[in-house]
């Protein structure tokens, strides 16, 4: 038993945040690309999908909300790094945060929505049985 809490005690903060980091830094990539690939596909099909301009709109403002949320996040972390120490930048770093996080809550908003207007998703199952006969 005195293993596994030593264990626990070894645990290191700073490497759980790195793997974190890079966690949350593979998802943002991953959603970027989705955004990108459902762009490609709205453009290519143009106005004969249902939702066009809606689509096209929700997913260049998701985009832009993602570079501009990773702006931030590399403004945070080159605050952190050169002037965290000094106590006047506590403030900015604090508003920094809440608005990339902000930006993090209405990006997974809009891309709820895309998803919900997407037309590439198949039918419902119920639509398949009715149009057997």
């Amino acid at each position: 038993m005195v293993s596994f809490f030593d264990n626990m005690k070894a645990m290191d903060a700073n490497r759980y945040a790195t793997k974190k980091t890079i966690a949350q830094g593979m998802l943002d990539i991953a959603l970027l690309t989705a955004n990108a690939s459902q762009l490609k596909y709205i453009l290519q099909v143009g106005e004969q999908h249902q939702f066009y301009k809606l689509m096209l709109i929700l997913i260049s403002l998701s985009i832009v909300m993602q570079i501009l949320s990773g702006v931030l996040s590399l403004s945070l972390s080159l605050l952190r790094d050169c002037r965290l120490h000094q106590p006047e930048f506590h403030q900015s770093a604090n508003v920094i945060n809440h608005v990339r996080t902000a930006f993090a809550f209405f990006t997974t908003m809009l891309n709820l929505f895309i998803s919900a207007f997407d037309s590439r998703l198949p039918p419902p199952q119920g639509d398949l049985l009715n149009n057997v006969n």
